[in-house]
């Protein structure tokens, strides 16, 4: 007997969308530069989108102490070799 879970998380469905030739053919000429079918470069740019958007709400809870330490550490100015090796590096858009 097949694993239930297996068949579940490989089981596949059918989603209809409708768009304007224009945003598809642009979707056909992205998918096609990557090597992919129209379906999996909108499946992979659907699922990342939506990764995104979940991430984007996550919630970090932390006690008084931590979240005063956090503020006190966002209201430093910034320094140190790092930052200041960063800063004198040569700007791309300043060519």
């Amino acid at each position: 007997m097949p694993d239930r879970q297996t068949t579940t998380e490989t089981q596949t469905f059918a989603v209809n969308l409708r768009v304007r030739s224009d945003i598809r053919t642009l979707i056909d000429r992205a998918a096609q530069a990557q090597g992919k079918t129209r379906s999996d470069f909108m499946i992979d740019a659907a699922r990342r989108a939506a990764e995104e958007s979940l991430l984007d709400q996550a919630l970090v809870r932390v006690d008084v102490q931590t979240y005063e330490h956090f503020l006190e550490v966002l209201d430093r100015p910034p320094g140190g070799e790092g930052f200041e090796r960063l800063m004198a590096a040569a700007k791309p858009w300043h060519s």
